[in-house]
């Protein structure tokens, strides 16, 4: 491990009842957690949590079922990868670590449990920002043939027979495109992303996040849709200039903004994994949103 990765932050193992989450943290001030999305692990903020530690106690998991966090067993409702049962595990992780309130930042996967977080939890969240996403729920309602040929993935990964699963662990690295992603992820974080693809559990885990998301999630979204529920907090939303947000849905702000009239945001000029390729931007950004009260 290379003496700069995550410099002064400590690693534990932190038991949240329904799971124990490895996670990093340091840094001093108000508190923040970042919640990485699938495929990656937590190692995915290494270049970004650094930069927010001169102000912010920057809190890092592996979200239950990824990296080295565990894999609880499966139901037939897909209930224990809701993003509903991650959010509590984070409401949990935080309160070990001493924080009732804090900010939630959240990238593709880990922004759906970012989302559930603060509308399960409206008291506990300060500030709230949500990377490269829309609400599940607003994505399977608008889902079209762009949204098919690009996120196809969703669909395959979501079966309950489980195909995925038997594709993926016969040449996982090849499957995620590992070696296109060696040198912006940063040889540190690449180790810890091989060792999470190359094991069997990990690779069932993150599928039965998608089957969550097919069956309980989406549903759950679109009945707080109709009940009129909204964001309490805050809402930063970004998204990757080189990604596909704004060729699915056009103004990606008008969507979030159905749950939160206040929410701003904007483009960083990255592809989809903005916390390794374009850190200085998306650190940037989360310090001057954060800053704000």
């Amino acid at each position: 491990m290379t003496a700069d990765f995550f410099k002064g932050f400590a690693v534990e193992r932190v038991d949240v009842g329904e799971a124990v989450l490895r996670v990093r943290h340091g840094g001093h001030g108000s508190p923040v957690v970042l919640l990485h999305g699938h495929p990656r692990t937590h190692a995915t903020w290494h270049k970004v949590a650094p930069r927010l530690a001169d102000r912010h106690r920057v809190v890092c998991p592996d979200l239950r079922g990824y990296g080295e966090s565990s894999k609880p067993p499966t139901t037939d409702d897909h209930a224990p990868y809701s993003k509903r049962a991650m959010a509590r595990d984070i409401i949990r992780l935080m309160s070990h670590l001493g924080h009732e309130r804090f900010a939630v930042v959240g990238h593709d996967r880990g922004s759906y449990v970012a989302f559930r977080l603060a509308l399960d939890a409206p008291s506990a969240v300060t500030h709230l920002a949500l990377l490269d996403s829309v609400p599940i729920g607003d994505a399977l309602a608008r889902c079209n043939e762009r949204f098919a040929r690009r996120w196809w993935h969703w669909f395959f990964l979501g079966q309950t027979t489980r195909p995925a699963e038997r594709l993926i662990n016969v040449d996982p690295e090849t499957w995620y495109m590992a070696q296109t992603q060696r040198v912006q992820m940063g040889e540190d974080a690449f180790a810890d992303f091989l060792r999470a693809i190359r094991d069997p559990q990990t690779v069932h885990a993150m599928c039965e996040d998608y089957r969550a998301g097919l069956s309980i999630d989406g549903p759950l979204d679109q009945a707080d849709r109709l009940a009129g529920r909204q964001l309490a907090c805050p809402l930063l939303v970004l998204w990757a200039a080189r990604d596909d947000l704004p060729y699915l849905y056009g103004d990606v702000l008008d969507v979030w903004r159905a749950w939160a009239p206040h929410a701003r945001g904007g483009a960083i000029d990255s592809g989809h994994h903005m916390s390794e390729e374009a850190p200085d931007a998306l650190a940037g950004a989360l310090l001057r949103f954060l800053a704000d009260p």
